[in-house]
């Protein structure tokens, strides 16, 4: 495919070592872009032992590069990614890197911006060929969605998760290695300790359905009705940044503009007003049922569904119809 320099997706690493899935998400919007522009698209995955990822990268795009570092095994890995990345794109002159909007792929971008003096262009929802990159970015918590080019030709664009759904090329591509010279510049994080989630056997952000509460369930002994749902539905529980900012619930299931940003089937919101911080981050669910008291709550300008009662009345009433249901 010839048409200009190549497009590079950065392949995330899961702590299990496969491929994060946001970058399943953001090699299937590069490799639409790369054929609407005729242009070569190029995953790079650095890591530790980086080639559990690669394979799975290689079935989105038609070559993926890998670089064995070794310091990214108990070292945060972001700022080192992004040192090796920038050195590859120095070499190799690429025209635009794509990679995902999470803790790591906005650390890589920043660090990559700073050492090649590329622009970079964060949170996109959505992205359109046009002579280059059109993206489209939701600012301001949510309240604006503006759309931006590069002025140059080369650039960096960080993606929202679940902008684009995951989508295998139809044969998969190939996997080689290369070798970046050089030392690590900039200082190294050490990782003193893991801590694994117990509780759902998905990500939040890959649940078809999730049950979230919010201020409104009083206090942690309110998620149990929460979490009682959320197994009567097979889904995964959620919450608002002020039910975790309490206590309540651990950050790992904060749904918002500073937590995670999900698109289930359905949305279950007990005791949540809708603030914009929180609409960031579920808003584009396929159905939204929302049960509040105050029948003026934010969410009920967005809701699908708009339930006016005591979420504790509601709620168990629900909890025993699906119940009913199942037996």
């Amino acid at each position: 495919m010839a048409g200009g320099s190549p497009i590079w997706v950065h392949g995330e690493l899961a702590p299990d070592g496969t491929l994060a899935k946001i970058s399943t998400e953001v090699a299937t919007l590069a490799r639409g872009l790369g054929e609407s522009a005729g242009r070569d698209v190029v995953g790079v995955v650095v890591g530790a032992d980086p080639s559990a990822a690669a394979t799975e990268l290689a079935t989105f795009v038609s070559r993926v590069v890998t670089v064995t570092e070794p310091a990214t095994a108990d070292h945060a890995a972001g700022t080192i990614v992004g040192q090796r990345v920038a050195a590859l794109i120095e070499r190799d002159k690429p025209a635009f890197l794509f990679t995902g909007a999470g803790p790591e792929g906005r650390d890589l971008a920043g660090v990559v911006s700073a050492l090649t003096g590329w622009g970079v262009l964060v949170n996109a929802i959505g992205v359109t060929w046009d002579d280059g990159p059109v993206v489209e970015m939701s600012v301001f918590g949510g309240k604006l969605t503006t759309t931006s080019r590069f002025t140059g030709e080369q650039g960096i664009v960080t993606v929202r998760p679940n902008v684009v759904p995951a989508e295998p090329a139809a044969k998969p591509g190939k996997v080689e290695s290369t070798r970046v010279e050089g030392d690590l510049r900039l200082p190294l994080v050490k990782v003193v300790d893991r801590v694994a989630a117990a509780d759902a056997a998905a990500p939040i952000e890959e649940a078809r359905v999730i049950v979230a509460g919010g201020r409104g369930m009083g206090g942690p002994e309110g998620f149990s009705l929460v979490e009682d749902l959320a197994q009567a539905l097979g889904g995964a529980v959620g919450a608002t940044r002020a039910a975790v900012d309490a206590g309540w619930i651990p950050y790992a299931q904060q749904i918002g503009q500073t937590g995670k940003i999900v698109k289930p089937a359905l949305y279950l919101a007990l005791g949540i007003s809708g603030a914009i911080q929180h609409k960031v981050g579920m808003q584009t669910a396929d159905t939204i049922v929302a049960v509040n008291r105050d029948p003026d709550a934010p969410i009920a300008e967005f809701a699908d569904l708009f339930v006016v009662g005591d979420l504790f009345e509601v709620g168990p009433a629900i909890l025993a119809a699906l119940r009913a249901r199942a037996g």
